[in-house]
C-alpha cells in the first residue's frame, strides 16, 4: 500500500495540486479564448438613503414646561440644558424640531411622546413632517 503524498511536501514533484472546483489561473475553459472565457461582472444597484423626517413639538397653553423638558431628555436624548433650550424655542416661536430620523423611527418617537402626555393628561402634540434638506 502506498502514501498519498502531501500537497506541501517540497520533495513532491509534478504541478501543484488543485481543488477540484478551482479553474485555475485561465479561469474557466483553460484559457483557450472558447466559451466560458469571458468575464462576469454583477452590477450592483447603489442604495438609496431613506428619506428622513422630522419630529415636530407644538406648543399649548397647559402643558408645563417640566414636562417637555423631561419628554425631550427622555425620548430625544437630550441633555438638561439642550431639552431646556428647545423647550423655550417651541414656547417662543410656537413650534420647534426634537430631532430627525428616519419615518418609522419618527413615528414611533410621536407616538411615545402623545401616549405619554395622554397619560399625564396634557395636551402636548408632537407631529412628523419631511425633511427638505436631502
Amino acid at each position: 500500500m502506498t502514501r498519498p503524498q502531501d500537497p506541501l511536501d517540497p520533495k513532491r514533484s509534478g504541478p501543484p495540486a488543485r481543488a477540484a472546483d478551482d479553474d485555475g489561473p485561465q479561469g474557466p475553459g483553460g484559457g483557450d479564448g472558447g466559451p466560458g472565457t469571458g468575464v462576469v461582472t454583477k452590477v450592483r444597484p447603489k442604495t438609496k438613503k431613506p428619506a428622513m423626517y422630522k419630529v415636530l413639538m407644538l406648543n399649548d397653553d397647559y402643558t408645563p414646561m417640566e414636562f417637555v423638558v423631561h419628554v425631550l431628555e427622555r425620548y430625544f436624548s437630550m441633555n438638561n440644558q439642550r431639552a431646556t433650550e428647545v423647550m423655550l424655542h417651541v414656547h417662543q416661536r410656537g413650534v420647534g424640531v426634537c430631532g430627525v430620523y428616519t419615518y418609522e423611527v419618527a413615528e414611533t418617537k410621536v407616538t411615545q411622546v402623545m401616549d405619554l402626555a395622554r397619560q399625564h393628561q396634557h395636551p402636548l402634540q408632537c407631529t412628523i413632517e419631511k425633511d427638505g434638506d436631502d
